[in-house]
């Protein structure tokens, strides 16, 4: 019902939309025109037929990009209301097993993204102060002064994603609609002195302008031209959260304002054609009147706050679907807020904070910056082009049109990024090497897992009802130390029944271990976030129990906590016998001591894999155990923990033979080595 609801238009619906979706193509004005005149040699080097034609080019790229393919065409492809590129994959990948690398290619782009934009946004908004009085003093005159003040926001901004954002999220709407409005209001004004520049409207001068040579970067003009449709991605990714009509509402509003900052951009750059300066030059803070120059920024870094904190959100809401979809290992997810889209992932911010900043000290000016910015986007978008065509190919669309869907936006795409890897020695390398090393990790776990359960043995799952009277035999057999009174393994038990082999052989072959109670505990999240109930299945026995808990996403998975009510309960109603406790503080206790097994996979020197597969299986076990300790998923930190190493077994296993000699054979074959100096004694 909630999702239904979420999907219709509102006035609070089409403010939530503008606050949370539009961050990062609407922080795009602040540096696009000054990359484009930068990237032809400066203000001098351009003339009316130049600004036109990048305006024009820079309309009809996100008309074609964002409006056409993103709002029109893959707003429809939702699976249950949710977007992004891994929901879009989730619909098509039954059609075939490679569309798994596309997803994952676009994935770790975006994450890549991630890292570069809040870099981009806040330095260049900060860049705006330099040079500005305040009284008789100017605070900030030097890019050193821009780059501390820069970290400090950046730095502030990461330490606040433990506490939530949802406070802060209520008034992004209002923030944004008035930064909106005022790019339009400052574009008005300055366009108002030539509405000739209106004449961008036309395709024609944007054609025109890639083969003229007054463009000195010809194509290749088209790399800085994309910085104004990065950010296209967040309203296919963020469909679930506002629904597509209030983007679609909301969008023609942000679109003209854009559009109408650009057009008044470009008249005050062909009024100024001897503009010089001793510093940095951005044509978006000198379209603004002096009196006003300090809102500007103002306005300026906190609509890159927030574009920051959209992506920063994104991301972790991108990297919890790649671990619900094992192309990343398990991380510890914490929900500060009672939604469940509002998450946090510790170790997920703090690399981004560290990527994020080390960028701001290796580039250190935002038109360095922007070098590296879009290359990795245009391979999301490219990806997610060829996974919306497979998707139209699913809804039945002719396929004529089909593949001029593919060839068109494919192509668009291509030359996009062709345009944008001209960037790559000046700093594009950087978003490549961050992608490239995100996309190794998740091809690493995915393609592991895979080789694993193609691999492991038929009989890697076993019924748990077949164990139970050994299990039970072993608990009462005296001969036998008491290993624990309740032995605990956090596994997954399927259908109520199913258990991997390597917990029972945990207990039963490595070394027996006795006690009184065995407990197999899964934990099931459940949508709703403060959940808190469990079910038991005790298989006739009074020792063996199978305990399912069902914990809200924002209840802590205090195991050892719920597990010893859990056992009060049960010895309370006579499921399970009481544990009577001779030495103890705590007078009448009869509940006794627990022990946690985590079972850790190595790989055995039997496994027989070939050397590709096997270094796959390697690698994705190693990542396995530098992942966050298993021990913390479940709140079992300060309790008696046990992780346990069993071998893997991949593959055929081949069966070693060694050859048994009779002793007088053995004292010839002796003389023999030592007569050869083979043997040493």
């Amino acid at each position: 019902m909630h999702k239904e609801k979420s999907k219709r238009i509102s006035a609070a619906g089409l403010l939530i939309a503008i606050g949370i979706v539009y961050g990062d193509i609407g922080t795009s004005p602040l540096y696009v025109m000054k990359a484009i005149v930068a990237g032809n040699g400066g203000i001098g080097n351009v003339n009316r037929d130049f600004i036109v034609g990048s305006i024009s080019l820079v309309l009809w790229t996100v008309t074609l990009l964002t409006t056409l393919q993103t709002v029109f065409i893959a707003l429809k492809a939702t699976n249950h209301g949710e977007g992004g590129i891994f929901a879009l994959y989730t619909l098509v990948r039954k059609l075939a097993k490679w569309l798994v690398l596309p997803a994952l290619l676009g994935g770790a782009a975006i994450l890549a993204d991630g890292t570069l934009t809040p870099a981009v946004t806040v330095t260049t908004a900060i860049e705006g102060l330099k040079g500005i009085k305040f009284g008789n003093s100017i605070p900030v005159d030097t890019q050193n002064m821009v780059i501390i003040i820069t970290v400090i926001i950046l730095l502030i901004l990461f330490s606040i994603q433990r506490m939530g954002t949802s406070f802060i999220g209520k008034a992004f709407g209002p923030i944004m609609f008035i930064w909106f409005t005022f790019l339009g209001g400052i574009g008005l004004l300055n366009m108002a002195k030539d509405w000739s520049i209106l004449q961008a409207i036309n395709p024609y001068y944007a054609i025109k302008l890639l083969a003229s040579p007054y463009n000195k970067e010809g194509v290749f003009i088209l790399g800085s031209v994309f910085l104004a449709t990065t950010g296209a991605e967040a309203l296919y990714s963020d469909v679930g959260h506002v629904g597509k009509n209030n983007i679609i509402g909301s969008w023609p509003y942000v679109f003209i304002c854009l559009a109408l900052n650009y057009f008044g951009q470009g008249v005050w750059i062909l009024q100024h054609p001897t503009y010089h300066t001793t510093g940095d030059f951005n044509p978006f803070y000198e379209t603004v009147p002096n009196d006003i120059r300090l809102l500007a920024i103002v306005l300026a870094t906190i609509a890159a706050i927030i574009a920051s904190q959209a992506l920063i959100t994104g991301s972790f809401t991108l990297v919890a679907e790649a671990i619900g979809m094992k192309f990343l290992p398990r991380m510890n997810i914490i929900y500060p807020s009672n939604e469940k889209g509002q998450i946090y992932i510790p170790s997920i911010n703090k690399m981004i904070c560290v990527a994020t900043i080390a960028i701001v000290l290796l580039f250190r000016t935002s038109a360095h910056m922007e070098a590296a910015y879009g290359l990795s986007i245009t391979i999301s978008m490219l990806m997610t082009t060829i996974l919306l065509f497979e998707w139209l190919i699913l809804k039945g669309v002719h396929l004529i049109w089909d593949w001029i869907f593919l060839l068109f936006f494919g192509l668009l795409d291509i030359i996009f990024m062709v345009a944008s890897l001209s960037k790559f020695f000046h700093g594009g390398y950087v978003s490549l090497v961050i992608a490239g090393f995100i996309c190794l990790i998740m091809y690493i776990w995915y393609y592991g897992n895979k080789i694993r359960d193609k691999r492991e043995a038929r009989n890697a799952y076993v019924r748990l009802d077949d164990y139970i009277d050994m299990l039970t035999q072993l608990s009462h057999d005296e001969d036998y130390p008491t290993y624990a009174s309740n032995l605990v393994y956090m596994a997954k038990v399927k259908y109520n029944k199913f258990i991997k082999r390597e917990i029972l052989y945990s207990i039963l072959d490595k070394r027996p271990k006795r006690a009184q109670a065995y407990w197999f505990v899964t934990v099931n999240v459940t949508n709703e976030p403060y959940t808190a109930e469990y079910a038991v299945n005790t298989f006739g026995t009074k020792n063996v129990i199978n305990v399912q808990l069902f914990l809200g996403f924002k209840q802590q998975q205090r195991v050892n906590v719920y597990l010893r009510q859990i056992v009060h309960d049960l010895i309370a109603d006579g499921t399970i016998e009481a544990q009577p406790q001779e030495y103890t503080t705590t007078p009448g206790r009869d509940v006794g001591d627990f022990s946690f097994v985590l079972v850790n996979d190595v790989i055995s020197p039997q496994t027989q894999l070939r050397g590709y597969e096997k270094a796959l299986v390697e690698a994705r076990v190693w990542l396995q155990n530098l992942s966050s300790n298993p021990a913390s998923w479940f709140g079992l930190d300060y309790s008696d923990t046990v992780v346990e190493r069993v071998p893997l077994i991949l593959g055929d296993q081949r069966r070693i033979h060694i050859t048994h000699i009779p002793n007088d054979k053995y004292e010839v074959e002796k003389r023999k080595l030592k007569t050869k100096g083979e043997l040493s004694n």
